[in-house]
């Protein structure tokens, strides 16, 4: 199988395309190439496909497996792939996921893609929409206790359910202990991704995250996504736009109240290409 290996932020998938390649088993085939020992080393595996109703059609998996609605990292390396090898010469591209159709915006310099902006949609808020069990139609700035210690959580969808827990630091956090605790947890029927805050300034946040299926990445472009609108609305920021501050690098959020829609703005990088025996 020919594949691509590419970044977000540090949030790294491997790439397949189904134009020209065909992947029988993609859970399987993203828990093989996932393998940072035995096999290519990855996040997951991400499917760039043909669409009847977009331009391009992308499917993601998670590296235990699963498939994942939406990945804001993916979808912009997404975009570069499909223009730095010559399957669009279009700069602005709309993209088919399982949480619906994304509109990008490609930033080329040199006649390679260097930035791209999506179009993320409306950022979700009712608890049974996300999924969220909870007494209240929404769960912001919640108190809950894991073993033990109280925490305040919001929670989001941005395609994908998202739990944002502000916290005083992030250095010294036992990520792989606490995160699938979030993830877990009884009131997130469907798993969540957990995206643990600290606020730097007024325009500026940090943030690890848990992903559900993968555990800590680097990055994570829903996560920023739903970080940035929890800062803004539990007022821990003034407003758009929102530096979010990855592991793997930076990420600019805009927040448009009037649209009520979130745009994310970052870079997308190949790393490698080449063929491996499943």
């Amino acid at each position: 199988m020919k594949f691509t290996k590419m970044h977000g932020c540090g949030n790294d998938y491997v790439y397949v395309n189904c134009f020209e390649e065909k992947v029988e088993d993609p859970s399987e085939t993203a828990i093989k190439v996932s393998d940072r020992h035995f096999g290519i080393g990855s996040d997951g595996l991400i499917l760039i496909k043909p669409s009847k109703t977009a331009d391009f059609e992308m499917e993601m998996y998670n590296a235990d497996g699963s498939e994942g609605s939406m990945c804001g990292n993916g979808i912009r390396c997404v975009a570069k792939y499909v223009y730095d090898f010559g399957l669009t010469d279009q700069k602005n591209i709309r993209v088919a996921t399982k949480s619906g159709i994304k509109d990008l915006e490609l930033t080329v310099e040199g006649e390679k893609v260097s930035q791209v902006r999506v179009n993320m949609g409306e950022p979700v808020f009712e608890a049974e929409k996300i999924p969220v069990l909870s007494e209240t139609n929404q769960v912001i700035g919640e108190p809950v206790t894991v073993e033990g210690r109280e925490y305040y959580m919001t929670c989001i969808s941005m395609g994908n359910p998202h739990a944002v827990v502000p916290l005083k630091e992030l250095e010294n956090l036992k990520i792989e202990e606490t995160g699938p605790k979030f993830e877990k947890m009884e009131s997130f029927p469907d798993r969540v991704n957990t995206e643990f805050v600290k606020v730097l300034d007024r325009h500026t946040i940090q943030m690890r995250v848990w992903e559900r299926g993968s555990g800590e990445t680097y990055a994570c472009g829903t996560g920023a996504c739903a970080a940035a609108v929890a800062a803004i609305t539990n007022h821990w920021v003034e407003d758009s736009p929102v530096k979010v501050k990855l592991l793997g690098g930076d990420l600019e959020i805009f927040w448009d109240h009037a649209e009520n829609t979130v745009y994310m703005t970052g870079p997308a990088t190949i790393v490698y290409s080449g063929e491996i025996n499943l």
